[in-house]
């Protein structure tokens, strides 16, 4: 896959994967990027988002107005209503803050429990996961067997810069969430992201509360153990 260009590699695994195949999106520039590339060439892969209940208003936003330009569906996975209730019963609404395996309960119930159902019965996941995003990913390639979840997994903008994501997202005039001009490089739920200072890692401002080699939720872990 490393020597196809991102529509050619894309256009390949929807081939060999009719119908299974899956691209996550959570609105960030990279996933903009990737949603563009998948809707208006016309490729036969489902884009779906996991709506935590948390997020940013400017997230919706852009959810929101990608969905009324390129008139295609993103189908939203929910958290299952019995067990988010139940937490925020016995814990409140800011348990998060509390430890980290109540963030990562939290996490586990808005985010991961809601990924394994849109990932059940598919057979290859397209992500918008970059290399220089972090330095677990050196040695990481653009493809790779996602033994969690039992599918291949695929990273089209994989070796792409960050000026390379913002080029592409000016050139094609790409709607995208207007918190990364104010210095959020990674956006998830509201509670738990802030913006990051000059010098900051890249993931500084993902739940910044807690130790860095804590930072991860649970979507992305696998046997080489990184997270987006």
């Amino acid at each position: 896959m490393s020597g196809l260009d991102p529509v050619d590699a894309l256009t390949l695994l929807a081939d060999c994967f009719p119908e299974k195949i899956v691209f996550s999106t959570s609105f960030g520039l990279e996933d903009q990027a990737i949603t563009h590339l998948i809707f208006t060439n016309n490729l036969p892969i489902k884009v779906f988002t996991l709506d935590t209940g948390r997020l940013f208003t400017e997230t919706y936003y852009v959810w929101n107005r990608t969905m009324e330009i390129y008139e295609q569906p993103i189908v939203a996975y929910y958290p299952q209503p019995d067990a988010l209730q139940q937490m925020v019963t016995n814990k409140g609404p800011n348990s998060f803050y509390q430890s980290v395996a109540d963030r990562k309960e939290c996490c586990n119930i808005r985010k991961v429990e809601p990924l394994n159902r849109a990932l059940a019965g598919n057979e290859c996941w397209v992500t918008g996961i970059r290399q220089e995003q972090s330095a677990n990913r050196t040695d990481m390639s653009n493809i790779e067997w996602d033994e969690a979840h039992g599918l291949l997994k695929f990273h089209p903008l994989f070796n792409w810069s960050l000026t390379d994501v913002k080029d592409y997202i000016n050139k094609h005039n790409i709607p995208y969430n207007t918190l990364h001009d104010k210095g959020f490089p990674s956006i998830g739920c509201q509670p738990c992201t802030r913006a990051v200072q000059s010098g900051e890692d890249f993931r500084a401002g993902r739940w910044w509360w807690e130790d860095a080699g804590n930072k991860e939720c649970g979507l992305h872990v696998t046997l080489n153990n990184y997270s987006k």
